[in-house]
């Protein structure tokens, strides 16, 4: 996947493997760093290979709560193996913990297809993805009215788990990105700008 987005002339990708919670998937009885290992191995296999050809690769994932999912960025792995007890914490909890290290959330497609109950969090999130290609059209402009009723940033994302050129979006930015933090603050300080084409139902 690092290959395809280097051809395609991107300069940075983030991996965002999801993180499930006891409430979306059975957790295995493994130690955490057993199982936080396993999570990151997916960013630190493509970090490898995005040195060696050029390619900035960011960590951050997509923490699960029910059929809500939530970008986490700015934060690391050592912050993931910092907090064993993770998953005892209540969606509210775990949005304060995230802000209070320095994170940033941005809700993921909060509309989805077939999905009977949506769990909206306006005061709790710092953005909104109001763009992701698994998505149709109406439920991307529904993200995007959500994000204009509250004044939230959008962002934009592919939301792929194998390379798909002809069906991507993202974020374009001036400036070469740093890291993860550096992300988050520059989706805080109105500094991206989204790509991508919406898909019809």
């Amino acid at each position: 996947m690092a290959h395809s987005f280097k051809d395609l002339g991107y300069t940075g990708i983030f991996v965002t493997d999801h993180l499930y919670s006891p409430t979306t998937v059975k957790m295995e009885d493994q130690p955490w760093e057993v199982l936080i290992e396993r999570h990151c191995s997916g960013y630190e296999a493509a970090a490898a290979v995005g040195e060696a050809i050029g390619l900035d690769v960011f960590f951050a994932w997509e923490y699960s709560f029910h059929w809500a999912h939530f970008l986490t960025y700015g934060l690391t792995k050592e912050w993931l193996l910092d907090n064993p007890d993770l998953f005892s914490w209540n969606i509210i909890d775990y949005f304060d913990r995230v802000h209070a290290d320095g994170g940033l959330v941005v809700h993921a497609h909060p509309f989805r297809e077939r999905v009977e109950h949506i769990h909206l969090f306006p005061t709790k999130i710092d953005a909104v993805e109001v763009l992701n290609m698994g998505r149709d059209g109406v439920h991307n402009r529904y993200a995007h009215d959500f994000a204009v009723s509250y004044g939230l940033p959008q962002t934009a994302g592919s939301d792929i788990h194998v390379a798909r050129p002809d069906n991507l979006a993202g974020v374009e930015i001036g400036r070469r990105l740093t890291g993860s933090l550096d992300y988050a603050e520059a989706v805080l300080a109105g500094e991206t700008k989204n790509f991508g084409t919406y898909r019809d139902a």
